[in-house]
């Protein structure tokens, strides 16, 4: 079946484009007086290039979505529910609640800032994106982040089943009751990383704040810096080789910690403490 195509106008009222499928919008502006919700609600393998978007709720219920170039405003609230098969490129998404329970989405290239983005989405690439939220993926599972720089708080809590690469966090309470996590190469900064969290690894990271890796179940540290970092690993278990000294370490109940040079574990002198 052939692609309809639409260019170059604007729309403004109610559900203006439900249920359309096999269809490419191009240059497209979606704002104007009669102040209409739900644009593309329930459509299926729709392509939108180059569009402004001032809208609320736009992309809801969708299947086979692309979206390039899309400016969301801040008027564009709670612009992606309850959507799958989701590829989102060169985009701006600046409403609260921009992206929630979706499925298989990929992110490039985007900037995002809303409060509360990702809640309990299923599958998530994220590559070479800038982030400003809190509450930042509450609940999701089958996270994959690359060049990712994320400011603001709460941030992936309740997460399971993710890798992080090369990303720089700044965000305080992270990964509080997060399962199953790798975060490699990264910068993290923010207080009370990871509390309450199970089976998460970082790998070659810096991290810095008061109060890290408290509650753990599983922790493991290779390789990592940690700077600023007090009362760290308290009623923890824990298995780290760090490179730097830590401000202070407070009644883990299981640790095997490791003082050695970055990339020379070879050379790494182990001490285990009380359980």
């Amino acid at each position: 079946m052939s692609e309809k195509s639409i260019e170059n106008q604007t729309f403004d009222e109610e559900r203006a484009l439900y249920g359309e499928h096999d269809l490419i919008v191009r240059n497209c502006r979606f704002d104007g007086p009669a102040d209409g919700e739900s644009a593309f609600k329930e459509c299926e393998n729709v392509t939108v290039e180059d569009a402004f978007m001032n809208l609320r709720y736009p992309f809801w219920h969708d299947r086979g979505l692309t979206l390039r170039n899309v400016e969301m405003t801040e008027l564009c609230r709670a612009a992606l529910w309850y959507s799958r098969d989701v590829t989102i490129e060169d985009s701006r998404l600046h409403g609260i609640k921009a992206l929630r329970e979706c499925a298989d989405v990929q992110m490039r290239g985007c900037d995002i800032v809303s409060p509360e983005f990702g809640w309990s989405t299923r599958g998530i690439n994220m590559e070479d994106c800038a982030v400003q939220s809190e509450y930042f993926m509450m609940r999701s599972t089958g996270l994959c982040f690359r060049n990712v720089r994320l400011s603001g708080k709460y941030s992936f809590q309740y997460i399971e089943d993710a890798v992080l690469e090369d990303c720089d966090l700044d965000t305080k309470d992270a990964f509080w009751h997060a399962h199953n996590v790798v975060v490699r190469n990264s910068v993290v900064r923010g207080e009370y990383l990871g509390w309450y969290s199970q089976n998460v690894t970082f790998e070659s990271c810096l991290i810095k704040g008061t109060q890290p890796l408290c509650y753990c179940e599983g922790l493991h540290l290779v390789n990592c810096r940690m700077e600023a970092c007090d009362l760290a690993f308290e009623r923890s278990r824990v298995r780290a080789e760090i490179t730097t000294p830590v401000v202070s370490i407070k009644n883990p109940l299981q640790a095997v910690i490791s003082r050695c040079r970055p990339r020379a574990r070879s050379s790494a002198t182990s001490t285990k403490l009380p359980a």
